[in-house]
Parts: structure tokens; C-alpha cells; sequence
């Protein structure tokens, strides 16, 4: 076999040896991150608590944000139009006026309910029983729920004129409002969460940087044999991101922790006004992302600590 041919033959093993001592100190550099956290508990317990707080709150705040969305979720249920008709009216009109109104452009459904559904409905939960069997015969009008197409205002207004109508009834004012408060609520989440996670990236920067001041010499020395700044930094890269990612899944455990206390006090609540609502927390796939996160955040916190001190190192020539 000729020289060249031996040569193309010899570098694959190399390419191959070299990719191996790489990710052999990659691994090296993980286990020796978990190790040094191991030994020092106190420590890593209060920073990864401290982590874990700052990331807890902006996720309690989009925890409960996304469960007020639930009071919301049934939009299309509070964008409905109702119209009372003139009580006394007999149920094939309101059957009639119905059939028009689907006819219409701006309408996509309407709903009859009738004078007597609304009165089972008065004796089921309103606890009216009794009165509404003194008053002997049904007071109640037919009521039309108009679900708009389009601009739920304009629609509400046309059908004041209807013949036969008594009252429209239109919501929109507390939704416009709800949907304000929550927007306002997001924004917040959003600022919380810049905040307290670059509180949290100052938290892991402040840990990682002692820890570096502590292995000065060591740093030193690995200089001096040519070490390049990417092997220096990979085991401080390592630690900062095992730091977030404990830091994240122990505050979706202080999340779960409250969920867990406090989904069945808002279920009987919610019961005794009939409703069905139960608290939600995170999904398999938001969880992975939040801890996931955590993790970006603290390897991001000890690059930039330990890539001010390599600068720092070589431009001084220490």
C-alpha cells in the first residue's frame, strides 16, 4: 500500500480518537461539576433554593394567569347577545324570530330557551322554588341567545328594534375590561420574569465565580500547559447549568407543592357557584420547558463569569 493510501487509512482513527477526548472531558467535566456540588451541600442548597424562589414566582404568575384564562376560556359563551322577548308571547314566535335571525350575516347561531326551561333552571339553582310556585303561573320570558359573527356592539343595537323584543342584554364592558386585566397580567409575568431571572443568572454568576477564585491556581496552571479558554470554561459551564436545572425542577416542586394544597379549596369554592372550574398546573411538555430554561440560565451565568476571568488572566499575562 502506498504512503498516501496509508495515510487516508490513519486518519479516521484519529478524527475518532480526538472526538473521544472530547466528549470524554465533556462528561469528566459534568461528573466532576456534580461532584464539586456534592461536596459542598449547604452551599449548593442555597443558591439552588434561591434560584429556585426567583424562578417560582414569574411561573406561579403565568400558572395563575393561565387558569383566570379558564373564567375566559368560554368567550365565545360571553360575547352572546341575549334578547328577552315581551313576556307572554307564545314560544312560536321566539321560535320564528329565531329562524330569522340565523338567516342574518352577523349572526353565527342563536339559541332558544324557552319560559319554562328558565324557570327549572330558576328552581334548580337559584333556590326560588317556593316563590316561583306561589306565583302560579311562569313570569319568565323567552329568551334568544344571539352568538355574533362579527362586532358583537352593532349587532346588540340592531336588534333593540326587533318587534317583540322586551331587552338586549350585551355584556361586552367586564370582557373588554377582563381581557385588560389579563393582557396587564402578562406583561407583568414578562417583566417578572426578566427580572428574577437575571437575578438568578447574577445568583449562579456570584457561586461560579467564587468557585473559580477557589480553583485560581489550578486555572493558572492549565494556562501555562496551553489549555484553550473553551476547556477551562467547559467544567464552570457544566455547574452553572446543573445549578438551574435543580433550580427549575425544584420550583415546579414548590408549584405542584401549592397546586396540590390549594386545588381543593378552589374546587369547593368554585362548586358552591356552580361552577366546574379546578386549578390546572403545568403539562409534561411546559415543565420540561421551564426547567430547560433554568438550565440555559445558569450556563449562561457561568459563561459569563468565567469568560470575564480568561479575559481577564490573559490580558494581565497571569
Amino acid at each position: 500500500m502506498s504512503t498516501p493510501a496509508r495515510t487516508r487509512a490513519a486518519r479516521p482513527p484519529r478524527t475518532r480518537s480526538r472526538l473521544g477526548s472530547w466528549l470524554d472531558h465533556h462528561v469528566f467535566s459534568l461528573v466532576a461539576s456534580l461532584g464539586r456540588m456534592a461536596r459542598k451541600p449547604w452551599a449548593t442548597g442555597l443558591t439552588v433554593g434561591v434560584m429556585a424562589i426567583a424562578l417560582a414566582l414569574p411561573l406561579g404568575l403565568w400558572a395563575v394567569l393561565e387558569n383566570l384564562s379558564q373564567f375566559t376560556g368560554d368567550v365565545q359563551a360571553s360575547r352572546q347577545v341575549s334578547v328577552y322577548l315581551v313576556p307572554g308571547q307564545p314560544l312560536e314566535r321566539a321560535q320564528a324570530l329565531a329562524g330569522q335571525l340565523r338567516a342574518r350575516a352577523d349572526v353565527a347561531g342563536v339559541d332558544v330557551r324557552s319560559a319554562d326551561e328558565g324557570l327549572a333552571e330558576l328552581r334548580r339553582h337559584g333556590g326560588l322554588a317556593e316563590a316561583a310556585d306561589a306565583l302560579g303561573e311562569n313570569p319568565l320570558p323567552h329568551l334568544l341567545r344571539v352568538t355574533p359573527r362579527g362586532d358583537d356592539a352593532a349587532l346588540a343595537a340592531s336588534l333593540e328594534g326587533l318587534p317583540g323584543v322586551d331587552a338586549v342584554q350585551h355584556d361586552a364592558a367586564w370582557r373588554q375590561r377582563l381581557a385588560r386585566w389579563l393582557t396587564l397580567g402578562q406583561r407583568i409575568a414578562w417583566v417578572l420574569a426578566a427580572m428574577l431571572g437575571l437575578g438568578a443568572l447574577l445568583v449562579v454568576g456570584n457561586t461560579v465565580r467564587l468557585d473559580i477564585q477557589s480553583r485560581r491556581e489550578e486555572i493558572d496552571v492549565l494556562q501555562l500547559l496551553g489549555a484553550t479558554d473553551g476547556f477551562i470554561r467547559r467544567p464552570f459551564l457544566y455547574l452553572g447549568a446543573c445549578y438551574g436545572l435543580l433550580a427549575g425542577a425544584l420550583a415546579l416542586g414548590l408549584l405542584t407543592a401549592a397546586d396540590l394544597a390549594l386545588r381543593e379549596p378552589v374546587a369547593e369554592l368554585a362548586r358552591s357557584y356552580g361552577s366546574a372550574f379546578r386549578l390546572q398546573g403545568f403539562d409534561a411538555m411546559r415543565a420540561a420547558v421551564a426547567v430547560l430554561g433554568a438550565g440555559v440560565i445558569g450556563w449562561l451565568g457561568a459563561g459569563l463569569v468565567a469568560g470575564h476571568y480568561l479575559r481577564q488572566t490573559r490580558s494581565t499575562g497571569r
